[in-house]
Protein backbone atom coordinates (compact mmCIF):
# COMPACT_ATOMS: atom_id res chain seq x y z
CA UNK A 1 0.00 0.00 0.00
CA UNK A 2 1.25 3.49 -0.93
CA UNK A 3 1.10 6.21 1.77
CA UNK A 4 2.26 9.64 0.62
CA UNK A 5 1.21 13.15 1.61
CA UNK A 6 2.37 16.55 2.81
CA UNK A 7 1.79 19.07 5.59
CA UNK A 8 -1.70 20.57 5.46
CA UNK A 9 -3.19 23.40 7.49
CA UNK A 10 -5.40 22.61 10.46
CA UNK A 11 -6.90 26.12 10.42
CA UNK A 12 -9.98 25.16 8.37
CA UNK A 13 -10.80 22.10 10.43
CA UNK A 14 -10.00 18.41 10.66
CA UNK A 15 -12.15 17.10 7.80
CA UNK A 16 -10.87 19.87 5.54
CA UNK A 17 -7.34 18.51 5.99
CA UNK A 18 -8.36 15.09 4.71
CA UNK A 19 -10.29 16.47 1.75
CA UNK A 20 -7.42 18.75 0.78
CA UNK A 21 -4.95 15.87 0.83
CA UNK A 22 -7.28 13.76 -1.29
CA UNK A 23 -7.41 16.57 -3.88
CA UNK A 24 -3.62 16.61 -3.97
CA UNK A 25 -3.53 12.86 -4.61
CA UNK A 26 -2.29 11.83 -1.18
CA UNK A 27 -3.56 9.27 1.30
CA UNK A 28 -1.85 10.41 4.48
CA UNK A 29 -0.83 13.84 5.74
CA UNK A 30 0.94 15.76 8.45
CA UNK A 31 -0.35 18.72 10.44
CA UNK A 32 0.97 20.91 13.23
CA UNK A 33 -0.90 20.36 16.48
CA UNK A 34 -0.83 24.16 16.98
CA UNK A 35 0.90 27.14 15.40
CA UNK A 36 4.40 25.83 14.53
CA UNK A 37 5.95 28.89 16.17
CA UNK A 38 4.06 28.33 19.43
CA UNK A 39 1.03 29.87 21.06
CA UNK A 40 -2.08 28.38 22.56
CA UNK A 41 -3.56 25.33 20.92
CA UNK A 42 -7.16 25.35 19.72
CA UNK A 43 -9.72 22.86 21.03
CA UNK A 44 -10.84 20.59 18.17
CA UNK A 45 -14.55 20.31 17.39
CA UNK A 46 -15.51 16.75 18.48
CA UNK A 47 -17.96 16.38 15.58
CA UNK A 48 -15.32 17.48 13.06
CA UNK A 49 -12.86 14.96 14.51
CA UNK A 50 -15.41 12.14 14.24
CA UNK A 51 -16.16 13.01 10.62
CA UNK A 52 -12.45 12.98 9.80
CA UNK A 53 -12.07 9.58 11.45
CA UNK A 54 -14.84 8.20 9.22
CA UNK A 55 -13.24 9.84 6.17
CA UNK A 56 -9.81 8.32 6.90
CA UNK A 57 -11.35 4.87 7.25
CA UNK A 58 -13.47 5.19 4.10
CA UNK A 59 -10.56 6.45 1.97
CA UNK A 60 -8.09 3.94 3.50
CA UNK A 61 -5.62 6.61 4.54
CA UNK A 62 -2.40 5.59 6.22
CA UNK A 63 -1.33 6.76 9.66
CA UNK A 64 -1.16 10.52 10.08
CA UNK A 65 2.04 12.18 11.26
CA UNK A 66 1.16 15.13 13.47
CA UNK A 67 4.00 17.52 14.31
CA UNK A 68 4.69 19.37 17.56
CA UNK A 69 5.49 23.10 17.33
CA UNK A 70 9.11 24.09 16.79
CA UNK A 71 9.07 26.12 20.00
CA UNK A 72 8.67 22.95 22.07
CA UNK A 73 12.12 22.28 23.51
CA UNK A 74 12.06 19.63 26.22
CA UNK A 75 15.79 20.06 26.93
CA UNK A 76 16.11 23.83 27.03
CA UNK A 77 18.63 25.30 29.46
CA UNK A 78 15.82 27.60 30.66
CA UNK A 79 13.45 26.06 33.19
CA UNK A 80 10.51 28.19 32.06
CA UNK A 81 10.92 26.96 28.48
CA UNK A 82 11.08 23.34 29.64
CA UNK A 83 7.91 23.84 31.70
CA UNK A 84 6.08 25.44 28.75
CA UNK A 85 7.28 22.64 26.47
CA UNK A 86 6.16 19.85 28.79
CA UNK A 87 2.73 21.45 29.08
CA UNK A 88 2.48 21.67 25.28
CA UNK A 89 3.59 18.06 24.93
CA UNK A 90 1.04 16.80 27.46
CA UNK A 91 -1.81 18.86 26.04
CA UNK A 92 -1.16 17.94 22.40
CA UNK A 93 -0.63 14.27 23.19
CA UNK A 94 -4.03 14.24 24.92
CA UNK A 95 -5.64 15.85 21.86
CA UNK A 96 -4.06 13.22 19.62
CA UNK A 97 -6.13 10.57 21.36
CA UNK A 98 -9.18 12.03 19.59
CA UNK A 99 -7.62 10.50 16.47
CA UNK A 100 -6.63 7.07 17.83
CA UNK A 101 -3.62 5.20 16.54
CA UNK A 102 -1.74 8.04 14.81
CA UNK A 103 1.82 9.36 15.12
CA UNK A 104 2.96 12.48 17.01
CA UNK A 105 6.38 13.64 15.84
CA UNK A 106 8.69 16.12 17.57
CA UNK A 107 12.20 17.54 17.33
CA UNK A 108 14.15 16.36 20.39
CA UNK A 109 15.33 19.93 21.02
CA UNK A 110 18.52 21.93 21.54
CA UNK A 111 20.58 21.60 24.71
CA UNK A 112 22.08 25.13 24.52
CA UNK A 113 25.53 24.12 25.84
CA UNK A 114 24.23 21.88 28.65
CA UNK A 115 25.62 18.90 26.76
CA UNK A 116 23.97 15.82 25.31
CA UNK A 117 23.74 13.74 28.50
CA UNK A 118 21.82 16.39 30.42
CA UNK A 119 19.55 16.96 27.43
CA UNK A 120 18.81 13.26 26.96
CA UNK A 121 17.94 12.97 30.66
CA UNK A 122 15.54 15.92 30.45
CA UNK A 123 13.78 14.63 27.33
CA UNK A 124 13.44 11.14 28.76
CA UNK A 125 12.16 12.48 32.08
CA UNK A 126 9.25 14.19 30.30
CA UNK A 127 8.52 11.07 28.26
CA UNK A 128 8.56 8.93 31.39
CA UNK A 129 6.16 11.29 33.15
CA UNK A 130 3.81 11.58 30.18
CA UNK A 131 3.60 8.32 28.21
CA UNK A 132 0.88 5.98 29.46
CA UNK A 133 0.06 2.33 29.00
CA UNK A 134 -3.34 3.03 27.48
CA UNK A 135 -2.45 5.72 24.96
CA UNK A 136 -2.90 4.79 21.28
CA UNK A 137 -0.62 7.50 19.89
CA UNK A 138 2.97 6.59 19.05
CA UNK A 139 5.47 9.37 19.73
CA UNK A 140 8.21 9.81 17.13
CA UNK A 141 11.64 11.32 17.73
CA UNK A 142 12.86 12.97 14.53
CA UNK A 143 16.36 12.59 13.10
CA UNK A 144 18.03 16.00 13.10
CA UNK A 145 20.65 17.79 10.99
CA UNK A 146 22.86 18.81 13.90
CA UNK A 147 22.44 22.56 13.56
CA UNK A 148 23.86 24.37 16.59
CA UNK A 149 23.24 22.28 19.71
CA UNK A 150 20.42 20.14 18.28
CA UNK A 151 19.94 16.76 19.90
CA UNK A 152 19.36 13.78 17.60
CA UNK A 153 21.95 14.42 14.92
CA UNK A 154 23.16 10.81 15.12
CA UNK A 155 21.34 7.53 15.47
CA UNK A 156 23.32 6.95 18.64
CA UNK A 157 21.94 10.11 20.22
CA UNK A 158 18.39 9.00 19.48
CA UNK A 159 19.13 5.54 20.86
CA UNK A 160 20.45 7.16 24.04
CA UNK A 161 17.05 8.80 24.59
CA UNK A 162 15.18 5.57 23.83
CA UNK A 163 17.33 3.69 26.34
CA UNK A 164 16.25 6.11 29.09
CA UNK A 165 12.50 5.72 28.44
CA UNK A 166 10.44 3.09 30.23
CA UNK A 167 7.54 2.72 27.76
CA UNK A 168 9.61 2.04 24.67
CA UNK A 169 6.59 0.48 22.98
CA UNK A 170 5.11 3.99 22.66
CA UNK A 171 8.13 5.37 20.79
CA UNK A 172 9.47 5.34 17.24
CA UNK A 173 11.64 7.37 14.87
CA UNK A 174 10.78 9.69 12.00
CA UNK A 175 13.57 9.48 9.39
CA UNK A 176 14.02 12.86 7.67
CA UNK A 177 16.04 12.51 4.46
CA UNK A 178 17.24 16.12 4.44
CA UNK A 179 18.23 15.93 8.10
CA UNK A 180 20.14 12.65 7.91
CA UNK A 181 21.94 13.87 4.77
CA UNK A 182 22.84 17.19 6.39
CA UNK A 183 23.80 15.21 9.49
CA UNK A 184 26.45 13.31 7.52
CA UNK A 185 24.71 10.09 6.45
CA UNK A 186 25.31 9.51 2.73
CA UNK A 187 21.94 8.22 1.54
CA UNK A 188 22.91 9.01 -2.07
CA UNK A 189 25.82 6.60 -2.38
CA UNK A 190 25.19 4.21 0.53
CA UNK A 191 21.49 4.06 1.42
CA UNK A 192 21.77 0.36 2.27
CA UNK A 193 24.68 1.09 4.61
CA UNK A 194 22.84 3.95 6.32
CA UNK A 195 19.75 1.83 6.92
CA UNK A 196 21.89 -1.08 8.08
CA UNK A 197 23.58 1.21 10.60
CA UNK A 198 20.19 2.49 11.73
CA UNK A 199 19.05 -1.10 12.24
CA UNK A 200 22.18 -1.95 14.22
CA UNK A 201 21.88 1.10 16.50
CA UNK A 202 18.12 1.56 16.89
CA UNK A 203 16.31 -1.22 15.02
CA UNK A 204 14.60 -0.77 11.66
CA UNK A 205 11.26 -1.72 13.23
CA UNK A 206 11.34 1.63 15.06
CA UNK A 207 11.62 3.60 11.80
CA UNK A 208 7.90 4.33 11.49
CA UNK A 209 7.67 7.40 9.23
CA UNK A 210 9.74 9.24 6.63
CA UNK A 211 9.99 12.96 5.93
CA UNK A 212 10.86 12.97 2.23
CA UNK A 213 12.86 16.11 1.43
CA UNK A 214 15.71 17.15 -0.81
CA UNK A 215 18.45 19.37 0.66
CA UNK A 216 20.05 22.62 -0.42
CA UNK A 217 23.28 21.53 1.30
CA UNK A 218 26.11 19.04 0.76
CA UNK A 219 26.26 15.94 2.94
CA UNK A 220 27.37 16.76 6.48
CA UNK A 221 26.64 20.50 6.28
CA UNK A 222 24.53 20.46 9.50
CA UNK A 223 22.32 23.29 8.18
CA UNK A 224 18.80 21.86 7.63
CA UNK A 225 17.55 23.65 4.51
CA UNK A 226 14.91 21.68 2.64
CA UNK A 227 14.59 21.72 -1.14
CA UNK A 228 12.06 20.46 -3.67
CA UNK A 229 12.48 16.88 -4.88
CA UNK A 230 15.18 16.75 -7.55
CA UNK A 231 16.39 20.33 -7.12
CA UNK A 232 18.79 19.73 -4.25
CA UNK A 233 22.00 17.92 -3.41
CA UNK A 234 20.30 14.55 -2.72
CA UNK A 235 18.47 14.45 -6.04
CA UNK A 236 15.38 12.73 -7.40
CA UNK A 237 17.05 9.42 -8.23
CA UNK A 238 18.40 8.92 -4.71
CA UNK A 239 15.12 9.95 -3.08
CA UNK A 240 13.17 7.53 -5.26
CA UNK A 241 15.51 4.78 -4.04
CA UNK A 242 14.42 5.73 -0.53
CA UNK A 243 10.78 5.45 -1.62
CA UNK A 244 11.40 2.06 -3.23
CA UNK A 245 13.56 0.54 -0.50
CA UNK A 246 12.09 -2.76 0.73
CA UNK A 247 12.83 -1.94 4.39
CA UNK A 248 10.69 1.22 4.22
CA UNK A 249 7.52 -0.09 2.64
CA UNK A 250 4.22 0.59 4.38
CA UNK A 251 5.52 3.71 6.16
CA UNK A 252 3.87 7.10 5.67
CA UNK A 253 6.07 9.37 3.54
CA UNK A 254 5.52 13.06 4.28
CA UNK A 255 6.74 15.82 1.95
CA UNK A 256 8.09 18.94 3.70
CA UNK A 257 9.45 20.54 0.56
CA UNK A 258 9.06 24.33 -0.09
CA UNK A 259 6.03 23.99 -2.37
CA UNK A 260 2.59 25.36 -3.14
CA UNK A 261 -0.34 23.01 -3.72
CA UNK A 262 0.49 22.45 -7.39
CA UNK A 263 4.04 21.58 -6.44
CA UNK A 264 2.88 19.07 -3.85
CA UNK A 265 0.46 17.58 -6.38
CA UNK A 266 3.35 17.01 -8.81
CA UNK A 267 5.62 15.53 -6.13
CA UNK A 268 2.91 13.21 -4.81
CA UNK A 269 2.30 11.97 -8.37
CA UNK A 270 6.05 11.45 -8.82
CA UNK A 271 6.34 9.43 -5.63
CA UNK A 272 3.25 7.38 -6.45
CA UNK A 273 4.74 6.52 -9.84
CA UNK A 274 7.88 5.21 -8.15
CA UNK A 275 6.53 3.49 -5.04
CA UNK A 276 6.03 -0.25 -4.96
CA UNK A 277 2.41 -1.33 -4.63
Amino acid sequence: MIFIGNHVSISKGYLAMGKMEEKLGGNTFAFFTRNPRGGNGSVPDPEDVQVLRAFLKEKQFGKLVAHAPYTMNLCSAKEEVRTFSENVFREDLRKMEDLPGQYFNFHPGSHLKQGYEAAADQIADVLNRTLTENQTTTVLLETMAGKGTEVGKTFEELRGILDRVERKDKLGICFDTCHVWDGGYDIVHDLDGVLRHFDEVIGIDRLLAVHLNDSKNPCGAHKDRHEKIGLGEIGEEALMRVVQHPLLQGRPFILETPNDDDGYRREIALVRANMKE
